[in-house]
């Protein structure tokens, strides 16, 4: 049987047969950014609410406006917030963005705290605050994290869908430069964990997906290609097959070599 057959991701009750999720942010323009939703199959599309908000954001505004809102779950993001309070005031507008696109029980949001402009690390009091506050107004809150498996933990204790550690740094395409810490999040979890940021390459999220990670989400490695198209669907070949390695069973390690023919009838 097909390993991946009715392997949904779950979160927050919601059943998504994709676990790749994209950004829409930095494509050139609405064709690029459609074309590459479409050729990812991706369910979970994040925007950031400032840039939702902002009408003449062209391409921004055209996805809102004609993607196929049954088949894609929007997730807005607190982008560009450096304290908790801002990032709880957009979750609320979020909310709002939400409910005019006609969702029903979508209370989706992607927490994002960030106060450093140069490497946009999160800051994880300021996370795990807002994330408190807004899991007790009954929003399903999917936060941004440095990969501190202690902070995961805490996250999932007080309620959150999910805890996103990033790879390496935002838009960095460096890859899992966290990969120690991650396993350990990974192993810990009881709750999706979701690979954000950092991801440049349809290998490196296939490395992500063979540790157990929930899911993937992409955006700079996929709207800054060559070909944005091709390499969304490159990055969906590569979280289908780290998912399916991982559900696999990864055989064991050794130090020395095995034969894989049969040894039978060969003289020592």
């Amino acid at each position: 049987m097909y390993t991946l057959e009715n392997d949904n991701l779950i979160i927050a009750g919601q059943q998504f047969s994709s676990r790749l999720m994209l950004g829409t942010g930095k494509y050139k323009n609405y064709k690029e950014a459609n074309d590459a939703i479409l050729a990812s199959s991706c369910e979970i599309l994040t925007v950031a609410i400032r840039r939702a908000q902002n009408s003449s954001v062209e391409s921004i505004d055209k996805l809102l406006q004609n993607l196929d809102w049954k088949k894609i779950w929007l997730m807005p993001n607190t982008a560009g917030c450096q304290t908790s309070e801002q990032a709880i005031r957009l979750a609320f507008l979020g909310r709002e963005i939400l409910k005019n696109l006609n969702y029903v029980d979508n209370n989706f949001i992607k927490l994002e705290v960030i106060p450093d402009p140069k490497y946009l690390l999160p800051d994880s009091l300021g996370t795990l605050g807002a994330a408190e506050y807004l899991v007790n107004k009954n929003f399903d809150i999917l936060p941004y994290i440095n990969a501190e498996p202690i902070l995961a933990k805490q996250l999932e204790e007080i309620g959150c869908a999910t805890v996103m550690p990033l790879g390496s740094p935002i838009g960095s395409n460096k890859g899992l430069k966290n990969l120690y810490n991650i396993e350990i999040i990974i192993e810990g979890a009881n709750v999706p964990v979701i690979v954000d940021a950092g991801i440049g390459s349809p290998s490196q999220a296939a490395q992500a997906m063979e540790l157990g990670a929930g899911g993937v989400l992409a955006n700079t490695a996929i709207a800054k290609a060559n070909y944005p198209k091709n390499m969304a669907y490159a990055m969906k070949l590569g979280v289908e097959a780290g998912r399916s390695g991982y559900l696999a069973g990864k055989a064991q390690t050794v130090d020395v070599a095995q034969p894989s023919s049969p040894t039978l009838g060969i003289s020592k």
